[in-house]
């Protein structure tokens, strides 16, 4: 029975850090002008800053496409750059700022090619 206790306390320590890493995130990025990710409405033009969790290349329909999710603490969005390859500076980790219009595809928010700053 301590095996599982202590197990217990050990996913619980993972999930506060999580929680509190998100609410760090949050704060870090509440600027005006810049909206949530979960707040932001699909189809107009937002403004959106966060954290990239992964990036990677995944072609569609034959045409390589960078792929990267970008999350703010409250919610993810993947954004896409079509006939990319890489981009320098874009790597998982780094913070940046974008802009552009969230539509969604196979039920997922997506942001393709937008205009976007990095943070350092």
């Amino acid at each position: 029975m301590p095996e599982k206790s202590r197990l217990r306390r050990t996913i619980s320590k993972w999930a506060s850090t999580e929680d509190q890493h998100a609410r760090d995130l949050r704060r870090t990025y509440a600027h005006t002008g810049v909206q949530r990710i979960a707040d932001a409405p699909d189809r107009d033009r937002v403004r959106l800053r966060g954290t990239l969790r992964t990036v990677t290349l995944r072609p569609r329909g034959g045409v390589p496409a960078l792929e990267a999710d970008l999350f703010d603490g409250s919610g993810t969005i993947t954004i896409v750059w079509l006939g990319r390859r890489r981009i320098a500076g874009v790597a998982p980790g780094r913070s940046m700022e974008v802009q552009g219009r969230i539509g969604q595809h196979d039920g997922q928010r997506i942001m393709y090619n937008p205009r976007y700053e990095l943070i350092p």
